[in-house]
């Protein structure tokens, strides 16, 4: 099934395309939480992060590097929040990889990239040794 990023790629879904190459497309989002809030995503469709090839996720890496300044410049932003929502329990509303850039300005209400977790867990030091230790094994 086609999702409407794929839809977007294939010209099927008109949207505001502001950068384009073999392997990935930039556009503007559809429900901007800012001015110039830009998607990043993959041509092809990759549900998660961790599904992406090396190749186009280096290519993706590129995109959104590019993307940054030219979309806080465009808009004179302040700064802004880049961010993967990956997986549907982490927000993920769109099954298809995609990068927001959400221009940020001085004054403009929203929190940091900490304020979305909600309760923050109570992990002492041999927690914390433990988690770091079996993502390093599995890395």
């Amino acid at each position: 099934m086609s999702t409407i990023f794929s839809q977007i790629v294939e010209g099927e879904i008109p949207a505001r395309i502001v950068y384009e190459d073999e392997t990935t497309v930039a556009f503007l989002d559809a429900n901007p939480l800012a001015p110039g809030h830009t998607l990043v995503i993959p041509r092809d469709e990759y549900e998660r992060l961790n599904d992406v090839p090396d190749d186009i996720a280096a290519d993706l890496y590129d995109t959104v590097h590019r993307m940054v300044p030219a979309v806080e410049e465009s808009v004179d932003a302040d700064a802004t929040t880049v961010a993967f929502n990956n997986g549907e329990a982490a927000g993920q509303e769109v099954l298809h990889v995609h990068c927001h850039i959400v221009p940020r300005f001085e004054g403009d209400g929203g929190g940091p990239i900490h304020a979305i977790a909600g309760d923050r867990p109570d992990l002492d030091d041999d927690d914390l040794d433990d988690i770091a230790a079996d993502i390093e094994s599995r890395a």
